[in-house]
């Protein structure tokens, strides 16, 4: 069955940088382009950046533009998203998403937590 887990959350401070990683299993992770999301609380679900599946191209919300770096390795499998001049309003659990050209983001992973503060 198709897996998706993140990791590499945690507590930075406003400027630091954080790199999450999203480990893909039960689907041919080649095939397919992938996003990150995150959910701040009491927010809703924000779309953050996109890959396409051999990442030749890669898409980014405005409020993380110059800010964030998707890329993927499909030899590992691996979706990541380099996180650098956080702000607080980064805030949120982070989610990796498969983006079936159907479906849709079909499979989400349980995210992980990002935390930006002084």
């Amino acid at each position: 069955q198709v897996q998706l887990v993140e990791s590499g959350g945690g507590l930075a401070q406003p400027g630091g940088s954080l790199r999450l990683s999203c480990a893909a299993s039960g689907f041919t992770f080649s095939s397919y382009a992938m996003s990150w999301a995150r959910q701040a609380p009491g927010k809703g679900l924000e779309w953050v950046s996109g890959i396409y599946s051999d990442g030749s191209d890669t898409y980014y919300a405005d409020s993380v533009k110059g800010r964030f770096t998707i890329s993927r390795d499909n030899a590992k499998n691996t979706v990541y998203l380099q996180m650098n001049s956080l702000k607080p309003e980064d805030t949120a659990l982070y989610y990796c998403a498969k983006d079936d050209v159907v479906a849709g983001w079909d499979y989400w992973g349980q995210g992980t937590q990002v935390t930006v503060s002084s």
